[in-house]
C-alpha cells in the first residue's frame, strides 16, 4: 500500500505556483459552497509516519481556505477527564458541524497503532479496535458526514533524510525531538503494524488516501486536489426526493408476541409499605455511592415509557438518594438547531458521565427507534441501522467501567387518560400535559410496536432492558430504585474482584 508513495515524486516550482493559484482559487469556491449548502459536515483526519509533512499540510490549508470555518483538533495523550470516559468520547463532542471542515490529528487510529506497536496489546485486542473503528466510521458516513482520510508516508531513508534537515534548521529544530527519533528507530516495526491496519479500516465509504511526503509540493498538490475533488463530488450531488417511508412488519409483528400487553401492570404497594421500602432502598444506593469503588464506576440511567408514566417522579426518588454532587439530569426534548447539524448521538455523548458520577436520561437516544421512526422524522434505513449503533454505544460505555440501566415505565391506556385528566385540573401540573401528548395517544398501538421492537432487539446480556410496570407508582418508583441500587452494587463487587485479581498477578510476577 505504500510502494508509490516511496517514490521520488518531484513537481518545479514554476508548476506549482500555477497550479496552487487555481486550486486556492477552487478550494475557497467549495468551502464557501459548503457553508450555504449546509447539508453534511467534513471531516479529515491526518495521519502518517513522523516528518511526513502533516502539520505544514493543515497549515497550508488555513491558509488557502477560510480558518475561521476550519476545527483544526491535535488529540495526545487522554486527560484523566478522558480515561474515565469510552476512547471516542474525546472525538465525538468534537465533531465539525454540518457546513463546516473539522481536521483531527491523531484520531481515533493513533492510540491502537501505538500501543500494538509497544507491546501493549495483543492481536485479539488490536482486531477489537480495528472493529469498532470501522463501525465508528460507517455510522458517521451514514449520518452524511464526509470522511476523508490521508495518511502522510515517507519510505525509512527519506524520514531520515527530513529529520536531519529539520533538525539542521534553526527555525525549524525545535520540531525534532526525542519522540521523533524513538519512532525512528521502530520504523520497520510500524509499517508492519500499519499497513494491514489501512487495509482493513479503508472501506468504500471512507477510503485511506496515501499522500507521498519526500516532496513539499508534489504532497501540497496532491492532496489539495483529492480533497477539491472530493467535496466537488458530495456538494454537486442532486438531492433525493424522499419518499414516505411505511413501516415493515418487525419480528414483534411476526411471531406475534407482545412484552408489553403481558406484562401485569397493576400491582400492588400500599402507600405505607412504600415508604418503608423506599427508605430502605434510599439508603442502600447511599451507601454504594460513597463506597470507594465508586470511583472507578460510572453509571448512565436511561428512562424511557408512555406519557404520563412517571418516569420523572422514578427520577425524582433516585437523586433523592444522592448527593446532588455526584449526578447530572438530562432532560432530552426536540434536538436544537445546534444539535441538528451534528449526527444524532452526538448530543447524549457529551453528557457521557466521568467514574464516579450519575447521569439520568429523561428519555434518550431510543427517540431514533420510537418517536422518529413513528412520527416519519427519519428514514426507515436511519432507525433500521440505529439499533445496532445502539448496542455498539452502550457496549463502549460497559468497557470503559460504566453501568447502564434502561427503564420502560408501562401503563395502561385507560390510567394514562386518568392522569392526563388529573394533570389538567391540577395547577402546578398542567405544564406536564401537552397537545402533542394527546396527539400520541392516536398513535398507541404504532408505539407499541416501535417499542416492541425496541426492546427486542436492544436489550443485551449486559444492558438489558427493565420493563416496569407503572399503573401503581409506588411499585414502579420501588422497582427502579431497587433495581438500580442492586445493579450499582453489583458493579462495585466486580471492581473489588478486578481490583485484587490485579494485585494477585502483580504479586506473582515478584
Amino acid at each position: 500500500m505504500f510502494e508509490s508513495a516511496n517514490l521520488d515524486h518531484r513537481i518545479d516550482k514554476p508548476t506549482y505556483r500555477r497550479e496552487e493559484a487555481k486550486l486556492r482559487e477552487a478550494l475557497l469556491n467549495a468551502q464557501f459552497d459548503l457553508k450555504e449548502n449546509g447539508r453534511f459536515p467534513v471531516l479529515i483526519l491526518i495521519a502518517g509516519v513522523e516528518g511526513a509533512g502533516k502539520g505544514e499540510t493543515v497549515n497550508l490549508l488555513n491558509e488557502w481556505m477560510d480558518p475561521r470555518h476550519i476545527y483544526t483538533h491535535a488529540f495526545f495523550e487522554p486527560s484523566d477527564e478522558e480515561r474515565d470516559r469510552p476512547p471516542q468520547w474525546r472525538f465525538w463532542r468534537s465533531l465539525p458541524p454540518k457546513g463546516k471542515i473539522g481536521v483531527f490529528f491523531g484520531a481515533w487510529h493513533t492510540m491502537p497503532i501505538i500501543q500494538r506497536v509497544r507491546g501493549e496489546i495483543g492481536e485479539a485486542e488490536f482486531a477489537h479496535a480495528i472493529g469498532e473503528i470501522v463501525r465508528l466510521e460507517k455510522m458517521l458516513c451514514d449520518e452524511g458526514v464526509l470522511l476523508l482520510k490521508y495518511w502522510f508516508h515517507l519510505s525509512k531513508p527519506q524520514q531520515k533524510k527530513r529529520l536531519r534537515a529539520l533538525e539542521k534548521d534553526p527555525d525549524t529544530r525545535w520540531r525534532v525531538t526525542e519522540r521523533e527519533w524513538e519512532y525512528f528507530k521502530v520504523y520497520k516495526k510500524f509499517v508492519r503494524v500499519c499497513e494491514p491496519f489501512l487495509r482493513k479500516t479503508s472501506t468504500g465509504e471512507a477510503p485511506w488516501i496515501v499522500v507521498p511526503g519526500a516532496d513539499a509540493r508534489y504532497r501540497s498538490l496532491s492532496f489539495g486536489r483529492h480533497l477539491l475533488a472530493a467535496m466537488r463530488e458530495r456538494l454537486d450531488e442532486k438531492p433525493v426526493a424522499r419518499l414516505p417511508d411505511k413501516n415493515p412488519p418487525l419480528l414483534a409483528a411476526s411471531d406475534k408476541l407482545n412484552v408489553l400487553r403481558a406484562m401485569p401492570l397493576d400491582q400492588p404497594l400500599t402507600k405505607s409499605e412504600y415508604q418503608t421500602q423506599l427508605l430502605k432502598w434510599q439508603r442502600r444506593l447511599n451507601v454504594a455511592s460513597r463506597d470507594p469503588r465508586f470511583k472507578s464506576l460510572s453509571v448512565v440511567c436511561v428512562f424511557e415509557g408512555n406519557d404520563a408514566a412517571g418516569k420523572g417522579g422514578a427520577i425524582r426518588r433516585v437523586t433523592g438518594a444522592l448527593d446532588a454532587r455526584s449526578y447530572f439530569n438530562v432532560p432530552v426534548a426536540a434536538p436544537t438547531e445546534e444539535e441538528r447539524a451534528q449526527p444524532y448521538l452526538w448530543r447524549f455523548w457529551r453528557h457521557i458521565p466521568r467514574h464516579g458520577r450519575f447521569t439520568f436520561f429523561d428519555r434518550s437516544w431510543y427517540g431514533r427507534v420510537l418517536v422518529e421512526r413513528v412520527e416519519g422524522f427519519c428514514k426507515e434505513a436511519d432507525w433500521m441501522r440505529a439499533y445496532s449503533e445502539i448496542n455498539d454505544f452502550e457496549g463502549e460505555l460497559l468497557r470503559q467501567g460504566g453501568v447502564v440501566l434502561k427503564f420502560w415505565l408501562a401503563i395502561g391506556k385507560d390510567e394514562q387518560y386518568k392522569r392526563f385528566k388529573a394533570r389538567e385540573k391540577v395547577a402546578f401540573k398542567r405544564f406536564k400535559i401537552t397537545a402533542e401528548d394527546w396527539r400520541n395517544r392516536k398513535k398507541w398501538d404504532d408505539y407499541e410496536l416501535a417499542v416492541c421492537d425496541m426492546v427486542d432487539r436492544t436489550s443485551t446480556a449486559l444492558a438489558p432492558w427493565t420493563l416496569v410496570e407503572a399503573n401503581n407508582k409506588y411499585h414502579a418508583r420501588i422497582k427502579v430504585l431497587k433495581t438500580l441500587t442492586v445493579a450499582v452494587e453489583d458493579g462495585l463487587a466486580r471492581v473489588g474482584k478486578n481490583a485484587s485479581g490485579k494485585k494477585a498477578k502483580k504479586k506473582g510476577a515478584k
